[in-house]
Formats: C-alpha cells, sequence, structure tokens
C-alpha cells in the first residue's frame, strides 16, 4: 500500500439503507416490463416489473447491493426494485469513496460466510479495514479496471463462444450420421444406406428397464454405505460418453431391494437431467428415474447406441422437449424408431465419432483453461490494484 493512502473501516466509506422501501409487491415479471428486480446473489437480475412506487432513484446512483448472508454483492447503475430484504444497498460517503472503487475493492476481499446463517454486514463485514487512496486516485485505479476489464470480458466470451461452437459442431455431425429428413425404413420408402434398419431400443438389448428403488425413503440411511455402486442422474449428467464415477453406494440391504447392473449398460436420464446418457464402467444399481439398456452385442455396439441416444437427446431439444416441463418416460423409448446399419458399419461410425470426440474434447480443455486463466488475471489485476501497484 502507498504511503498516502489512509486505512478505513468500509462502514466508515459506505453507507448503508435497508432496502424494504424497495421491495417488489407482485412477482408477476415480464421483459417488456420496465424496471429491473434485483438480487445480489448469481441470477442478479429476476426479472421486470411493471409497479410504479418504490422505485430507488437515479439520482442516488450508482451503488452496491450486498447479500447480508452470502456477502455477494453487484454494482448498479440504474433504477431497480429489489426481491426482499436479505441485503444492504451501500452507498458511498460523498468525496470520500467511489461506489465502483469499492465495488472492486470487496471483490478482492476473502471472506469465510460458510456454515453459519445469519446477517453479516454490520456485525462484521463493515468492520473490515481497507486502504483507501484519495478520491481522483480511486477514479484513475477504476478508468484503469475498467480498461482491462473489458479486453478480459471480450477474451472471454470469445474463448466461451469457441467452446459453444466445439461442442455445436460435434452435436451437428452426429445429427448428419442419425437425423435424416424421417424415418420409415421399415416400409423400404426411405433409407439411409444398404442394410440400415429402423428398430426400437428393445429389439436391440438383452436387458431394457427402469431401474429399481422400491424402498421409501429412498434417502433411508441402511441401504448406503455397502460396496455396490448406486448411480443417480447427476452422475450420468457428468459423465462423458463412459460413467467412470459414482456418488454413493449400496449396501446388501440396499441392493435386496434394488438391482445391480452389469458394466457395460447404457443409462438413460428420464427424470431431473432428461435423456442424459452414458456407460457404465462398472456394475451398478440405479433409480426408477433411470432406463437401463444391455446391447445385444450380435445386433448392435453400446458405444453406437449411446451416440445414437445422444443424437436423439439434440433433437429432443431442438424440438424443445428434454426439459422438466416436458414429460420423457419410458413409453419415450419403448415407442421410438432407431437406425441401425449392419454391425460393422456400426463399429466404422464409432470409431470416427470416438476421433471426432477426442478432438473435441481437446479443444474444450483449451477453451476451458482459457477462461479459467482470464479469472486469475482478474484477480491479480485487482491484488495489484489495492496494493497501489496499478
Amino acid at each position: 500500500m502507498k504511503t498516502n493512502w489512509q486505512t478505513k473501516k468500509l462502514g466508515e466509506v459506505l453507507e448503508y439503507e435497508q432496502p424494504t422501501p424497495y421491495i417488489v409487491s407482485s412477482k408477476s415479471y415480464k421483459d417488456d416490463y420496465e424496471t429491473p428486480v434485483l438480487t445480489a446473489g448469481k441470477s442478479f437480475v429476476l426479472g421486470k416489473t411493471k409497479e410504479k412506487n418504490g422505485i430507488f432513484p437515479a439520482k442516488d446512483l450508482p451503488v452496491i447491493i450486498f447479500d447480508d448472508f452470502t456477502t455477494a454483492t453487484k454494482f448498479v447503475d440504474f433504477p431497480f426494485k429489489v426481491k426482499s430484504s436479505a441485503m444492504k444497498i451501500l452507498r458511498p460517503v460523498k468525496e470520500v469513496s467511489d461506489a465502483k472503487f469499492l465495488f472492486y475493492m470487496m471483490q478482492n476481499i476473502a471472506f469465510d460466510h460458510t456454515g453459519i446463517h445469519k446477517r453479516y454486514w454490520i456485525s462484521e463485514y463493515s468492520n473490515i479495514e481497507v486502504p483507501i487512496p484519495s478520491i481522483s486516485e480511486q477514479k484513475r485505479i477504476v478508468k484503469k479496471l475498467d480498461e482491462v476489464f473489458e479486453k478480459v470480458t471480450k477474451a472471454k466470451e470469445s474463448a466461451e463462444k469457441n467452446l459453444q461452437n466445439s461442442k455445436e459442431l460435434f452435436e451437428s455431425y452426429l445429427q448428419s450420421v442419425f437425423a435424416p429428413p424421417s424415418l420409415k425404413l421399415r416400409t423400404g420408402k426411405e433409407s439411409y444406406g444398404k442394410g440400415w434398419e429402423a428398430k426400437t431400443l428393445e429389439e436391440v438389448s438383452l436387458q431394457f428397464g427402469r431401474g429399481k428403488s422400491k424402498h421409501r425413503p429412498r434417502n433411508d440411511k441402511k441401504l448406503y454405505g455397502g460396496k455396490y455402486p448406486f448411480i443417480q442422474t447427476g452422475d450420468i449428467r457428468n459423465s462423458n460418453h463412459l460413467i467412470t464415477q459414482y456418488s454413493q453406494t449400496y449396501n446388501d440391504v440396499g441392493l435386496k431391494q434394488s438391482k445391480l447392473w452389469p458394466k457395460g449398460t447404457i443409462c438413460i436420464t428420464i427424470a431431473a437431467n432428461i435423456a442424459e446418457t452414458g456407460i457404465l464402467d462398472f456394475d451398478a444399481c440405479f433409480p426408477d428415474s433411470v432406463i437401463g439398456l444391455v446391447v445385444n452385442p450380435k445386433i448392435a455396439h453400446s458405444d453406437f447406441v449411446e451416440y445414437l441416444l445422444q443424437s436423439f437427446k439434440v433433437r429432443l431439444k431442438a424440438k424443445g422437449k428434454g426439459s422438466a416441463q416436458h414429460n420423457i418416460n419410458m413409453a419415450t423409448f419403448e415407442h421410438e424408431l432407431f437406425p441401425f446399419p449392419p454391425l460393422e458399419e456400426q463399429k466404422t461410425i464409432v470409431k470416427k465419432l470416438d476421433a471426432l470426440s477426442m478432438e473435441t474434447k481437446k479443444l474444450e480443455k483449451i477453451y476451458e483453461q482459457k477462461s479459467a486463466d482470464l479469472e486469475e488475471l482478474k484477480k491479480s489485476v485487482l491484488s495489484k490494484a489495492f496494493k497501489g501497484k496499478l
């Protein structure tokens, strides 16, 4: 810290106001309404309201909204209303502090709020001591940080766009393989190619059905803590073609009221995380919110079927389905016709998809690392700024 900077408590440079006068009455939000309704949490803008009274005035902007329970902050320079009283509205002390300078500074404060649910501003956070330069120096630092962060934001948006493009490239190729204009292979009116046939999943499987979890409630502790992996929809969602991890295990009691599916089973979610898929890399149990499919190796290749189902999920999303608002169940997959070429051709397609998937994953790691590096750069710049080195 430079010698001409002063040390002050946050409560000395920020005045707080309770948000009660600005709490929204109705939660009927619409995009074409005028006034944003805010939270200091991750979502920030919850929606827009048509209410005309109790709007935070433009003349008192900018301010910082502070979540009193999590210490999350947002910088606000437009009129707004708020969702609840679980925050403080923080204003800079005139001629002493700049709102955006203090907002940036608060991003550099390490504060542990885990484990205790209480309000923090008055009791602890306002007593944190911070280095404060002159108001002119604060504004100079803010200008410099704005310039740097604008460049970082653009670079991060570019990385995220490239990441999305790589995922869409793979999905597009899946669709080109599996999704012709219509599927009428059984009538011979249309065909993917020589030897392709339309089949249901049951027709290419040795086992096909929902998982079992007869016991209620499912979270009964006497079911868990054994040697049998018990996977759930989140484990399938977090897999990448192959399910290699699990979050819970069943013991013998759990196994008795469930079923152990073999390694190589294709899992399909039909509750939360709808239509996610993955192939078991170990024997495991799973609940009735998951469909299990053990492929008949004389008819189909497991990897081919899982890729086929990935394509089906993309089609569901394109139709606006595959979410909590649309019921995807066992019947969805029992009656759906899927295209199957001869087994050797399936293996050839799998090799091509594996190769493209590998390249896509490499690109994704590059873009994800770039985003992480940019976040670290922001932290580094903030740290330098409040040590007087910017």
